[in-house]
């Protein structure tokens, strides 16, 4: 909104200044400090509110170190984290722009299963929360939307950009591609509709969907069902992993702030033609714009951790967590690099496999031996490490590490190929 209405007071008046507006590290720069303040501003008042309403989940008697002081502590204070990332987006990225429209779409929807799932919690007082089944539903719906959109809107494409040298060497007929003069060379680009994504490690890095449906006969006329398929399974898995991790205070928000901000930087780099063509990787027109985005969801995760790092204030409860990772799987995927995700996402993954490990050999030895066996002390892996006598900061802060390890892993992708 703001984006619009100071862009348009630049090109009608001659106030000094507005042009900064124009600039995506300016508005994404604005972006963190409104979050950052809403968090710190009406997240105690939010807090508060959730007090007097008596807002608390139960805490399951799981024999973990400092259980009972968190009874009584509120819940679904991820309504934070939304108003946090909703707000500055709204104000400050330009809403004509696909993406952007589709990250708020994400976040609304995520947010809203998260919190149908808390409230059936707290006020229907029913410990399952919304039903499994009923989840699944929802972040399917949110896959598709995601597929779809991606896949049939229009202003979703790659730019294909050569040298003069190229052309004359490929024979590509230039009729239909633009022109711009970088550093002094011609360079020829051509807006395409495809299905390509990063490989990471590879020097022939792309990966196009149509492969897979090819490979079961499906051919290009339903490569669309393939790619919303994988969409919805991404989006799904990751959800659910950031569901997980949120065990433990300030351990959720934290990883996603770093999770975050190194999509925002891919955003940025892959939007910008002159970073993209340095870099030999997808240029994808308008997708920097997410930068701004990316600078509201990072600073409302670390507004967040104002009030729910140990001991935590709030717990940002479903409504939080399946946002979270709903959020991270779209951005990934909007930016082409959902096949970094193991790695980016490599807290999310570990703490997803604890949990079908233990629960699978726990089957699978009761089912051999009359008697389930463990391979962890408890899943997820967080509360392993607990029972072995480490302090929940402590692992915060080590896991807090490996995520700051595994993203700059990511990031040098970039150029490790």
């Amino acid at each position: 909104m703001l984006y619009h209405f100071f862009t348009y007071l630049d090109k009608h008046t001659d106030i000094w200044g507005l042009g900064v507006w124009k600039y995506l590290t300016f508005r994404m720069g604005l972006a963190v400090i409104l979050s950052l303040t809403i968090s710190a501003v009406f997240g105690k008042r939010l807090i508060n509110a959730l007090h007097k309403l008596q807002v608390s989940e139960t805490i399951r008697d799981l024999g973990l170190q400092g259980e009972e002081s968190k009874k009584g502590t509120p819940t679904m204070g991820g309504l934070i984290m939304l108003g946090a990332i909703l707000i500055p987006t709204l104000l400050l990225a330009r809403l004509n722009n696909v993406y952007v429209l589709l990250m708020i779409a994400v976040t609304i929807l995520t947010g809203l299963i998260g919190f149908i799932d808390d409230y059936i919690k707290v006020f229907k007082k029913d410990k399952e929360g919304l039903s499994g089944r009923f989840k699944i539903l929802g972040q399917i719906i949110v896959g598709l939307v995601v597929g779809l959109t991606l896949y049939f809107n229009p202003a979703v494409v790659v730019t294909e950009h050569y040298k003069a040298k190229e052309i004359a060497e490929l024979n590509i007929d230039t009729t239909h591609m633009s022109t711009r003069i970088i550093q002094g060379e011609k360079m020829y680009y051509q807006n395409q509709k495809t299905l390509k994504t990063t490989i990471p490690f590879f020097k022939f890095s792309e990966f196009d969907y149509h492969k897979i449906s090819d490979f079961f006969g499906l051919g290009s006329k339903y490569a669309w069902i393939v790619y919303v398929m994988v969409v919805i399974f991404i989006i799904t898995a990751v959800s659910n992993g950031a569901n997980i991790t949120d065990g433990i205070d300030g351990l959720a928000a934290g990883t996603s702030a770093i999770i975050g901000t190194t999509l925002g930087l891919f955003a940025f780099i892959s939007g910008n033609i002159l970073l993209a063509d340095y870099l030999n990787i997808m240029y994808i027109p308008f997708l920097g714009e997410l930068f701004v985005f990316a600078g509201a969801f990072v600073g409302a995760c670390i507004g967040f951790l104002w009030y729910n790092s140990y001991p935590a204030q709030v717990f940002m409860g479903d409504t939080g967590s399946l946002m979270l990772g709903g959020v991270i799987a779209a951005l990934a995927i909007i930016v082409r690099k959902e096949l970094l995700i193991p790695i980016l996402c490599g807290i999310f993954l570990v703490e997803n496999l604890s949990v079908m490990i233990q629960v699978s050999y726990f089957k699978y030895t009761k089912k051999k031996y009359g008697e389930g066996r463990r391979v962890f002390l408890m899943s997820p892996i967080h509360h392993h490490f607990q029972k072995k006598g480490f302090h929940e900061a402590k692992i915060v802060t080590r896991f807090w590490i490996i995520g700051i390890l595994l993203a700059v892993l990511s990031i040098i992708t970039l150029k490790l190929r």
